[in-house]
């Protein structure tokens, strides 16, 4: 027992007490009696009543506004209002005074002085009599209020206007409960019937005449009730937390008093919970969910939520003076309090979060259980509850509340800087984007629609400002002479043409402008979509130029990819024609057990099987359009991954670009990244030989010739043993790599740069970028060598993996993989391979493996795959200084490292599986999810996972210009959906060691080197080349107008002081 109303104005009567109930931030208790006061008490110091030293006031407030017994009372949702209903048919209204209380105690009582100042604020009047309890919404929208005269009154929440009267029941209501989504409410009445009414939340300025139509009655429950007794004081029944159920009080099942549970939606339930010797008064389900072991990343999904099965608790009690606590998954109650009390338990309350239970008795006393951790489970986090609530449509979260100014600037900036995000694009989409209407004259004058804007003022399209003629022009200066329209004297003869009608009229013919060519300028909107540096370039460049840092393509992959067979461990011998019975494995073995020599055997695609001799051809050949096939590696015979090797062709040429053209003379190059010293194209030219050998003799060869030309010149030639295969090259270097797996490279001057590089067979692929050379063979194995510093960023990597070999490394047949339609490298030496089924990977040397960057599970499930966005497919350096020329293929800004590879990844993707329609299984795979139970936030997981996936991407490629786009909208995400968990755990990411010094580093350059190496957990000041302070506050801006995120993103926004400047274009919003 903590509290007695009797003791507490120091009287020896006890005073019966009625209701109580906690307050929203779990602080205060409130408690009603029948001695015509409503005391508020301190739930600390109930908590601390053990402990001596505790000196913290127990009772904060007593008022006495009622002229009789009170009945209920209770704290409204939002926490600013304290109702109650007492027999004096009033309902009283009271609100917190933050002024300190004006008086010491009342006179004539021995109460302790109050230490809070709570005053009444509204008398409702609207009962004819008892009013036996109230309740609120769920966002305090409206009170409804129930008596003894049958009614059930609703107020304004808001103005507390009566809003409308149901009189429904046909005897006295004692009990009302509200659902948790906020669609309906539920009464109990001693005509033994519950009634749900649904409602819709009134605005704040409503009126009754407003909700004449609201407040309908939706079900009748008739059935838990046909027998219960009348003789219970209240009728309090409680609705869960998840929205699913109600616990109907002083039901019977058959003879035996029980908690009748009914269920949302059907209004019915066979679940009945018995064990009351008499009836039950009050239900109070816990306002939290439960699971069995406690929370934590083992136990929960993606979202933060959790993947345990959940149960709710409910507390009951009433007439035979007992307290029992049962949980959902249990049929027996989990606690059984026996004669608690000396009379009947009247009310009972829940702390908010789940772990205390008060209890009042007609005796006079209020009691306070607290359970420790684990006795009723561990409790979840609200948004467990919120997720359950939304699939009846609770909108709950997102309304918010601003907590202080802090919250409401930041709110303010965030929508302020979304604003001009959104005008910016729709300039943009209206055709008002700076490089068409807006046209550079010189560094201090801009021409818009006409008129001159400089540093003086607005001048017109002459040069001279507004008001001015061109008298009063400056000494010296010539007026300049309008241009003349080379199209003006035609366009005013076809304007004058005259036609003569069939009844000799004439007529002019009327011309249709937009048709004639040139001639008119169309007045509709252009859309072009411009990157925001396009703006530096000028006139000249009025297209957004697409940074793609990659080696060009490699065209001497055939149509569909190079294809691979993948091996499996277990191999036998083919069954051949009449040979069922696998005689062939036996005379193999016993051959080799006998000790004679072991007989050849092929590893074919259908097995082990002799070889066979083919027939010497006698007639006339065709001359194919190579020369032979390449001599195969033996290493083939034993590698699970096998590719595609090219023929050996006679002549094969490349420029310094290693793109390819079948005439020499054809041959141009591309831009600046393709000019060699001078600007002259360079040809790398590798001829094998066609004839027979010099000396006669079939074994021998002649050797082919290496040569770079320049404009039909020779500049430097050489001779290789072995026929070439394929060749590479740019301004650094040239390679040529030949059919029996040597890889050679010179200097551009032709000096071998190193011996040959052999490799384990013949190469399938050959490419270069910067100083990088990769080279990968016909059995999977993937080379990457630093040319320049003549090292090797990692060991040579297998293909495998990639080609999910895992999958059929234990069949016994061969499987045919998905091809590779381009291997490429970055100006890093990262190798990036794309494959025929639409996935993208990358390898990455500091952790020694392959890592998927696209595939087709983003393309069907994400809400963001659109590659046609500008935004995402456009990207441009950020470098303000570099020019369109400044930055060749070799020399890559920081700003430009893997510029674009995601973005070109995932078309890949799209035109692999979307358009040619290999995703149609899938496709259908996703559709029918959506619609099945536990799916519901599917396509909302898989997007924000996708997001993940490109941040995750980017930073691992060190693409410093998408990485912060796709931050950007990977944030604003979060924010959307309310994920606090990770909204906290990214702020914190990006917050890292910003304010301590790096260790060891001191210079800006060397911070600048470590920049893109680190990860979330690094201690730099750069995050993938971005200053973490930066990226922290553009976050923070984005998130600050969300209010339910305001505690999460005001602290940060005070430590950046982001409240207290312009972040302009620091933080470009992303939508």
């Amino acid at each position: 027992m903590y509290a007695n109303h009797g003791l507490a104005v120091g009287e020896k009567k006890d005073f019966e007490v009625y209701s109580c109930h906690v307050s929203p931030d779990g602080s205060r208790l409130v408690t009603a009696a029948g001695d015509g006061h409503v005391r508020i008490w301190s739930t600390e110091a109930i908590y601390s009543a053990s402990d001596p030293n505790c000196s913290k006031p127990k009772q904060l407030a007593s008022m006495s506004y009622h002229s009789g017994t009170i009945h209920t009372v209770q704290f409204s949702a939002n926490n600013r209002y304290l109702a109650s209903g007492a027999d004096d048919k009033i309902v009283c209204v009271y609100t917190l005074d933050p002024n300190p209380p004006s008086h010491s105690a009342t006179f004539g009582t021995n109460e302790a002085p109050p230490v809070e100042n709570w005053r009444i604020f509204r008398r409702l009047i609207g009962h004819d009599n008892d009013v036996q309890d109230l309740g609120w919404s769920y966002d305090s929208s409206i009170l409804v209020s129930v008596g003894l005269d049958s009614k059930v009154v609703i107020w304004s929440g808001h103005t507390f206007e009566k809003l409308k009267t149901l009189s429904n029941h046909q005897s006295h209501v004692k009990g009302i409960t509200f659902d948790p989504a906020n669609k309906y409410f539920a009464t109990a009445s001693d005509d033994r019937t519950i009634k749900i009414f649904r409602f819709t939340p009134p605005a704040p300025n409503a009126t009754s005449h407003d909700q004449m139509n609201n407040f309908q009655i939706e079900a009748t429950i008739v059935s838990p009730f046909a027998s219960s007794p009348l003789t219970t004081y209240f009728r309090r029944c409680s609705w869960s937390p998840e929205g699913n159920h109600i616990a109907a009080a002083n039901a019977t099942n058959g003879q035996v008093s029980s908690v009748a549970i009914i269920d949302r939606g059907s209004w019915g339930g066979e679940i009945n919970l018995v064990g009351h010797e008499g009836p039950v008064e009050v239900c109070a389900f816990s306002p939290r969910l439960y699971c069995k072991d406690p929370p934590g990343q083992a136990n929960q999904d993606g979202r933060g939520f959790s993947t345990q099965h959940l149960v709710t608790v409910i507390a009951c009690a009433g007439q035979d003076r007992a307290l029992s606590v049962w949980n959902t998954s249990r049929p027996n109650p989990l606690i059984n309090f026996q004669d608690l009390t000396a009379k009947s338990i009247s009310d009972l309350a829940w702390s908010p979060d789940g772990r205390s239970l008060f209890a009042t008795s007609l005796d006079g006393n209020v009691f306070a259980m607290i359970f420790e951790e684990g006795d009723l489970g561990h409790v979840v986090g609200i948004e467990e509850n919120e997720k359950a609530l939304a699939k009846y449509g609770a909108g709950r979260r997102g309304a918010g509340v601003i907590e202080g100014t802090d919250g409401l600037i930041l709110e303010e900036k965030s929508k302020a800087g979304e604003l001009k995000g959104v005008e910016g694009r729709m300039g943009a989409l209206m055709g008002d984007s700076e490089p068409k209407s807006a046209q550079k004259t010189n560094e201090n004058e801009l021409v818009v629609q006409g008129t001159t804007i400089s540093a003086t003022g607005p001048h017109t399209a002459n040069g001279l400002p507004n008001g001015r003629t061109s008298d009063d022009k400056p000494i010296g200066q010539e007026p300049q002479q309008p241009q003349q329209d080379m199209y003006a004297a035609k366009l005013e003869r076809l304007k004058q043409r005259v036609t003569i009608t069939k009844d000799g009229k004439k007529r002019i013919a009327p011309l249709l402008v937009s048709a004639s060519s040139g001639m008119a300028e169309s007045s509709l909107p252009r859309p072009e979509l411009m990157a925001a540096s396009a703006s530096n370039q000028g006139t000249k460049n009025e297209a957004p130029q697409s940074i793609l840092d990659l080696s060009k393509p490699f065209d001497g992959l055939p149509k569909g990819g190079l294809s691979a067979l993948l091996l499996g461990n277990k191999r036998k011998a083919a069954v051949l024609g009449g040979d069922e019975d696998e005689h062939v494995e036996k005379k193999l073995a016993s051959a080799t057990r006998n000790g004679t020599a072991i007989p050849i055997i092929m590893n074919g695609v259908d097995g082990l099987r002799p070889p066979q001799a083919s027939d010497t051809p006698r007639d006339i050949q065709p001359t194919p359009d190579f020369l032979r096939p390449a001599v195969l590696s033996p290493n083939i015979t034993v590698s699970q991954v096998r590719l595609a090797v090219p023929k050996v062709r006679s002549h094969v040429v490349r420029n310094c670009e290693g793109n390819r053209d079948s005439s020499v003379g054809g041959l141009q190059t591309n831009g600046t990244n393709g000019v060699a010293r001078g600007g002259e194209d360079l040809i790398f030219e590798a001829r094998n030989p066609t004839g027979p050998s010099a000396t006669g003799r079939p074994a021998d060869r002649d050797p082919a010739r290496i040569a770079v030309i320049r404009r039909g010149q020779t500049v430097w030639q050489d001779f290789l043993p072995r026929s070439v295969m394929l060749t590479t090259g740019n301004q650094n270097f040239w390679s040529a790599a030949t059919e029996d797996g040597s890889v050679y490279v010179w200097t551009p001057a032709g000096r071998r740069l190193l011996n040959a590089m052999v490799l384990d067979a013949q190469p399938v692929i050959l490419d270069c970028k910067g100083w990088w050379l990769l080279c990968i063979s016909a059995v999977g194995m993937c080379h990457v060598w630093n040319v320049k510093t003549l090292s090797a960023p990692h060991p040579s990597v297998s293909l495998g993996p990639i080609l999910d070999i895992a999958i059929h490394s234990m069949q016994s047949h061969p499987t045919i993989a998905p091809a590779v339609t381009s291997a490429r490298l970055n100006s890093q030496g990262n190798m990036i391979v794309t494959l025929s089924n639409g996935d993208g990977y990358t390898y990455v040397p500091s952790m020694f493996v392959w890592q998927r960057l696209s595939e087709v599970w983003w393309a069907v499930g994400s809400q963001y795959w659109n590659t046609t966005d500008s935004s995402v497919g456009n990207l441009q350096s950020f470098s303000g200084s570099s020019k369109a020329g400044d930055v060749s293929q070799n020399e890559m800004s920081m700003a430009n490292i893997s510029a674009g590879i995601i973005p070109h990844l995932e078309r890949s993707t799209t035109n692999e599986t979307l358009v040619r329609g290999r995703a149609y299984v899938l496709q259908r795979l996703i559709k029918s999810l959506l619609s099945r139970e536990g799916f519901e936030g599917f396509e909302s997981c898989v997007s924000i996972g996708h997001l993940e996936n490109r941040v995750a991407a980017a930073m691992q490629l060190g693409a410093k210009a998408e990485f912060r786009l796709y931050l950007y909208m990977y944030a604003k995400r979060l924010g959307s959906e309310g994920l606090k968990g990770k909204v906290d755990e990214l702020l914190k990411g990006l917050l890292g060691s910003i304010f301590e010094a790096v260790e060891g580093s001191k210079d800006l350059d060397e911070l600048q080197e470590k920049q893109g190496s680190g990860g979330w957990e690094d201690k730099g000041e750069y995050l993938c080349g971005w200053k973490r302070q930066e990226l922290l506050k553009g976050v923070v801006l984005i998130l600050g107008k969300h209010r339910d995120l305001q505690r999460i993103t005001v602290p940060y926004s005070n430590l950046l002081n982001a409240m207290d400047e312009d972040a302009g274009d620091d933080a470009a919003m992303v939508s």
